[in-house]
């Protein structure tokens, strides 16, 4: 006799239950704080800038020659009952800028309780003339027009730099690199993400753990780039290189001045070096073919899957190897 009022309590509580769980996230909502801030620095000559954020997207361009702008928004989370609004507002009124003359930092907060579940995002116009070292523990960063150096790296987040007058050192847990127009060597590795170079005028090196290396090389310098997995594209290659692909085919485009090593595991390989180049050829492929359109002096025996010899008399050494795929040397 008591199984239909009991049946009613029971619907009634799973009822507010539900309400309660679909109220939770309109409730969260109202516990998310923005805020920004804004500050121009005054510099005289070259600037020597410092950006760090745990959490936020960067984003630097040239500005006037005379000053630094800063523009920051903040955001909070906090769940229930927390004082993220009172946080925000702290950093409003006293934001982590600290400056020095020319020398600049921004970003730098000590207070372990203030950094909780906060995010900024920077964005900033700073003089032709800077020397930058920004890092952000997730989030992108963009670089634009500015001399350098640059020293550029993310935990997670991409990297885009165009514009840059001196070296590049860029490094990214996870996230695609995209550097374009640099007068300077290039450093940039990745933990899983591509590495695009274009317009180098320098040296460049590159490494990621899982993703696509392609570079258009403008001037003379080294080359060194690794793939865990993924292939290569090197075009303009005026010097020494060294490319290694744990699997994916490798293209390379250049005059061979210095030492070229390719080698692939599963890939294959394709070089197209100068008519007139000379050099002394080793090329090995596991399982695959090898084609040379060069006139070779062959050393030792004829094999469809080894030649070792000279060309035009010989020169630089220019070593081939993939463990599958064939080897096409134009």
């Amino acid at each position: 006799m008591r199984v239909q009022p009991i049946a009613r309590h029971f619907a009634v509580a799973c009822l507010a239950m539900l309400m309660c769980v679909h109220a939770l996230p309109a409730f969260a909502a109202r516990l998310a704080v923005n805020g920004s801030f804004q500050r121009t620095l005054k510099v005289t000559g070259a600037v020597n800038l410092d950006v760090t954020t745990g959490s936020g997207s960067v984003e630097v361009r040239r500005g006037n020659s005379n000053e630094v702008r800063v523009n920051a928004r903040i955001h909070a989370n906090e769940w229930f009952f927390g004082n993220a609004e009172e946080r925000v507002r702290r950093i409003e009124q006293n934001p982590p800028i600290e400056q020095n003359g020319n020398t600049i930092h921004i970003g730098r907060i000590s207070d372990p309780e203030l950094r909780r579940n906060i995010s900024i995002s920077y964005e900033l116009e700073v003089p032709a003339d800077t020397e930058l070292r920004s890092h952000t523990g997730s989030g992108n960063q963009t670089v634009d027009g500015i001399k350098g150096p640059l020293d550029v790296s993310s935990g997670s987040g991409g990297l885009k730099i165009t514009n840059l007058g001196d070296r590049v050192r860029a490094d990214a847990g996870s996230g695609d690199i995209d550097i374009d127009h640099v007068k300077g060597n290039v450093r940039a590795k990745s933990g899983s993400g591509s590495i695009h170079g274009s317009d180098i005028a320098g040296g460049f090196e590159a490494d990621t753990g899982s993703g696509r290396i392609t570079l258009e090389q403008t001037a003379p310098g080294a080359v060194n780039v690794q793939t865990g997995s993924g292939g290569m594209e090197l075009n303009g290659v005026h010097g020494s290189l060294e490319a290694k692909a744990g699997s994916g085919t490798i293209r390379a485009q250049g005059d061979p001045s210095g030492a070229w090593t390719v080698r692939s595991g599963s890939g294959s390989i394709r070089l197209r070096l100068p008519q007139n180049a000379a050099f002394d050829l080793d090329a090995h492929t596991g399982s695959g073919s090898i084609s040379v359109a060069h006139p070779v002096t062959v050393q030792g025996a004829v094999n469809r899957k080894e030649v070792h010899g000279k060309v035009r008399g010989g020169g630089v050494p220019v070593e081939v190897q993939t463990g599958s795929g064939t080897i096409d040397i134009e």
